[in-house]
């Protein structure tokens, strides 16, 4: 569930972007003949972006407040509606507010009339990338990201668009170039937090720890620190370290308090460490500052686990009936473990159909498979969750318990024992099931597969269930 965090990220290079080409000249200027002064919340908002950094969030509502003011009196400028509607995406994905990606739209629209795309209007199309990230659209954001890029090379903040949107679209190939790419066009606390993320998603904990620290060291505002402390909390929680991820978390929101990332954090580290009644109380504030649907599924689930049942069912309802954007997978999982799984592979389904073939829909696509009962379908899916570099309990969770459900003992066994490896609490409902899982495999028997004891070739139950396995798998086109 902690993917759908970090692509947000992309909102944060991309308003910087737009920001950084075109705010700064747009804000007011203190004159030649003025003293120096300190600059105002929507001059240091810009000032951020200018050097790919995150705003603060009281900065960036008051860039938005001068845009829309400077617009009032100036409608035709279409730099400032570029600058005006990406600054919409940023606040909507900081807040979880549906309620500004409309109205981002509508001022990149706006943008584009007043100057249109062939007339070289990049600050709009890439706005327009940004957004489409923020809402989960990962062939639009790669179409306005590879459009910006090919008509300017050197525009450092196209490529978190591109690398997100790569990432979302299962491209994993595209997404490493793009990185590279952004590293040798643009520095800092922000490309160390992304390079941070590409290094944790082809499983090099150990540099994408590193990359973590030394954005925290490059970081130049609170806000920035911050965020790249939350990534540094981020990365020690998947470690399975949910001490060092709760000081990382801590640490964050003495800089921002309401730091909504970290304050999920909290939460989450809290509960792995049996402080269940503060993990509740910390899930409060979680969900009132940053809503998201990962959010409400995980403090369900810690109610879930505790016996609370109607707390969870309530939490399940309000998530079912909420708005959200990007919420597939969560909303998938949702169905698949507490609702209707059928409903979970249609749902599911559809988003494959898209093209959005990262592998947390593989994951979460395979996982309402098995409980619908398709488990041999399933496991090519979680076969392709688990095997592209990514190392995820609750991914080698899933296969294991599709591998056990096929009389696969030996993989089963395998994968179940690596969840618990990879994060012996990573999740107060899951991970006692993963252990109930292994302890009713039992102990693997020291008889040799008949493959090794020779004779006339005979395949075993589990050799059958592979090739089962293989005809699923070409049926489905997996």
């Amino acid at each position: 569930m902690k993917s759908e965090n970090v692509a947000r990220s992309v909102l944060l290079a991309g308003v910087g972007a737009v920001l950084a080409a075109t705010a700064l000249l747009h804000l007011p200027d203190p004159g030649r003949e003025a003293p120096p002064r300190a600059p105002g919340p929507a001059e240091r908002a810009a000032i951020a972006a200018h050097a790919g950094a995150q705003a603060a969030l009281p900065d960036l509502v008051a860039l938005i407040g001068d845009r829309e003011k400077w617009l009032r009196a100036h409608p035709e400028d279409a730099v400032s509606w570029a600058v005006l509607g990406t600054a919409y995406a940023e606040r909507g994905a900081r807040l979880a507010d549906v309620r500004d990606f409309p109205r981002a739209e509508r001022a990149l629209r706006r943008s584009l009339e007043e100057r249109p795309a062939a007339r070289g209007n990049l600050d709009a199309q890439l706005g327009l990338g940004v957004l489409a990230a923020a809402l989960g659209d990962w062939r639009a954001a790669k179409e306005w990201g590879e459009r910006v890029r090919k008509a300017e090379p050197e525009r450092w903040a196209v490529h978190p668009v591109l690398i997100d949107a790569y990432n979302g679209l299962g491209d994993y190939t595209a997404a490493r170039k793009a990185m590279e790419d952004y590293e040798k066009l643009h520095t800092g606390a922000a490309v160390r937090v992304r390079a941070a993320q590409v290094y944790r998603d082809r499983g090099w904990r150990e540099d994408a720890a590193a990359a973590a620290l030394d954005a925290v060291a490059l970081a130049g505002s609170p806000a920035e620190k911050a965020a790249a402390l939350s990534r540094a909390g981020d990365l020690a929680w998947e470690r399975g370290e949910p001490a060092e991820a709760l000081e990382q978390y801590g640490a964050a929101l003495r800089l921002v308090r309401d730091h909504g990332p970290s304050l999920a954090g909290r939460a989450r580290s809290l509960a792995a460490l049996g402080r269940t009644e503060e993990a509740r109380s910390a899930w409060e504030p979680a969900l009132a500052h940053l809503p998201l649907p990962e959010y409400a599924l995980e403090a369900g689930q810690l109610d879930e686990s505790l016996g609370l049942d109607a707390e969870a069912q309530a939490r399940y309802e309000r998530l079912r009936t909420g708005r959200w954007v990007r919420a597939e997978v969560v909303l998938g999982l949702l169905e698949a473990d507490h609702g209707d799984p059928a409903a979970a592979v249609r749902r599911l389904r559809a988003e494959w159909a898209r093209g959005h073939r990262s592998v947390q829909v593989a994951d979460a696509l395979g996982w309402a498979l098995h409980r619908a009962g398709e488990s041999a379908e399933a496991l090519e899916f979680a076969k392709r969750a688990t095997d592209e570099g990514l190392r995820s309990a609750l991914f080698s969770y899933h296969r294991g318990e599709i591998e056990r459900a096929l009389d696969l003992p030996g993989p089963a066994r395998r994968h179940l024992e690596e969840a618990l490896r990879i994060h012996p609490s990573f999740s107060p409902l899951l991970a006692p099931k993963a252990r109930e899982a292994l302890a009713a495999l039992g102990e693997p028997s020291e008889e040799l597969p008949a493959e090794l004891r020779g004779g006339s070739g005979r395949r075993d139950g589990a050799e059958r269930q592979e090739g089962a396995v293989r005809g699923a798998a070409a049926a489905s086109g997996a």
